[in-house]
C-alpha cells in the first residue's frame, strides 16, 4: 500500500525519537551516568571548586576559620617546637617553608621588607629560636599579606611542597578527591619524611599500606582511608607537640564513613572543639 503523508510523518517522527534515545544513551555511556539521582561526579581536588574547599577544610584545623583567604598575614609561635607558625597552611620557621616562602618573595619583588630577614630565617632553620626575628619580623610578616607577589609566593610554596605532591600520589594510589585531601592534610601536618620528634607522610603510607590496599591494588577505598587514618592517629600519639586527634576523627573519619569520597557537600565536622559546616554549592 503507498504510504500517506500522515504515515511517513509518523515514520520521521518515531526515526527522530530513536535517534534522540540512542543519543541520550550514549550520553549517558560516556557520562557513567546511571539516572541515579544525588550521584556526585568524580572531580580531583585539584578542581578549582574542590581545591577551595580543601583549604577551607585545612584552614578550620589550622586557624579555626573557613576564611583561609583570611590567613596570608598570620603568624605566631605556638609553642610546638617548630618556631613561627604562619600564613595559608601553617609554614614553620623551623622547618624551612617559612624560609622557601619568603625566598620566593624576594625573588618576585627584590628588597621587599622580609627579604632583610633571610639571614636570620637561614640560621634558625631546625630549631625553635627566634634570634634575628621577633616583633619586627613578624610585623613586616603580617604587612606583607597585602602584597599580591607575597600571597602569590605562599601559595606557590603550598603547592610544590605540600598540595601538588600529595594529590599525584593519591591520584597513583587511586584515590578519590576525599581520600586526596586525607593525603593533603597529613602533607600539611606531618611534612613528607620523618624528622625528630615527627613522623612523616611517608611512614604513615607504609603503615597504612601494611594493614589494606589502595584502590590502585585492587583494595577497597574506604577500608584503605580507615588504615591511613589510623596509621595517622599513631603518628599524632608519637609527637609531643600534638595530642588531639579531632582533625581525623570527628573530621576526615566522619566523611570516610558518610561515604563523600567525592567530598560532596554539606559537609559537617568538628576540630579541636569547633563545629564547621560547608553547605552545597
Amino acid at each position: 500500500m503507498k504510504p500517506t503523508v500522515r504515515s511517513l510523518a509518523a515514520s520521521a517522527a518515531l526515526t527522530a525519537a530513536s535517534a534522540a534515545l540512542t543519543a541520550a544513551t550514549a550520553v549517558l555511556a560516556l557520562t557513567g551516568c546511571s539516572g541515579a539521582s544525588g550521584s556526585a561526579p568524580e572531580t580531583d581536588l585539584d578542581d578549582p571548586a574542590k581545591k577551595q574547599l580543601a583549604m577551607q577544610l585545612v584552614s578550620s584545623a589550622e586557624n579555626s576559620s573557613l576564611d583561609w583567604k583570611a590567613q596570608y598575614k598570620y603568624i605566631e609561635d605556638i609553642g610546638d617546637g617548630r618556631g613561627y607558625t604562619a600564613g595559608i597552611i601553617g609554614f614553620c620557621s623551623g622547618t624551612g617553608d617559612m624560609l622557601a616562602v619568603v625566598e620566593r618573595y624576594a625573588a618576585a619583588r627584590p628588597g621587599n621588607p622580609l627579604e632583610r630577614y633571610l639571614p636570620a630565617l637561614r640560621a634558625v632553620k631546625g630549631s625553635d629560636a627566634h634570634t634575628g626575628l621577633g616583633a619586627p619580623f613578624t610585623d613586616a610578616w603580617a604587612r606583607a599579606a597585602s602584597d599580591p607577589a607575597f600571597r602569590s609566593a605562599q601559595d606557590a610554596e603550598r603547592d610544590h611542597s605540600y598540595f601538588d605532591p600529595a594529590v599525584e600520589r593519591a591520584k597513583d594510589d587511586g584515590l578519590s578527591a576525599l581520600g586526596q585531601f586525607i593525603y593533603y592534610d597529613a602533607y600539611v601536618m606531618h611534612g613528607h619524611g620523618d624528622t625528630e620528634g615527627s613522623v612523616g607522610f611517608a611512614t604513615i603510607r607504609r603503615g597504612a599500606l601494611a594493614k589494606a590496599d589502595p584502590p590502585a591494588r585492587g583494595g577497597d577505598e574506604e577500608a584503605y582511608l580507615h588504615a591511613f587514618l589510623d596509621a595517622r592517629v599513631a603518628a599524632i600519639a608519637k609527637e609531643p607537640s600534638h595530642t588531639d586527634t579531632s582533625r581525623v576523627e570527628t573530621a576526615q573519619r566522619v566523611f570516610v564513613r558518610e561515604g563523600r569520597l567525592q567530598l560532596e557537600t554539606p559537609l559537617r565536622w568538628r576540630v579541636y572543639g569547633e563545629s564547621f559546616r560547608v553547605d552545597g554549592r
